[in-house]
């Protein structure tokens, strides 16, 4: 179970980091990726959910990490479908608490 929220949660990234990159470059963002990307980190937060809370200890401190980078995501999506600009502050800020996560919980994994 945790291997497949690991998967999900690296897929979710590489879309991470083509939004992130039309952010920073002050393109508009597809909102197609966006909603895959979405879908894709809540689907591995999903799966962190159920091996969080039935194994080790450890996943629920990446748990809290996804939690909170998904909440920015969640902002930052909004402002997004709401044609308002996303401060490229906080869209770094999402994907550097998500990568803190996603790193966190490779180490409990491996």
């Amino acid at each position: 179970m945790i291997f497949t929220a690991i998967c999900f949660f690296a897929l979710a990234a590489i879309l991470g980091m083509v939004l992130l990159f039309f952010v920073l470059k002050g393109r508009n963002t597809s909102k197609v990726l966006a909603i895959t990307h979405g879908l894709l980190a809540a689907a591995g937060l999903f799966m962190l959910v159920l091996y969080a809370f039935h194994n080790k200890p450890g996943a629920k401190e990446s748990l809290t990490l996804f939690i909170v980078a998904a909440t920015g995501g969640v902002i930052v999506f909004i402002r997004d479908v709401s044609n308002r600009s996303i401060p490229k502050w906080l869209a770094v800020l999402h994907g550097l608490i998500a990568l803190t996560g996603f790193i966190y919980l490779m180490v409990i994994a491996f």
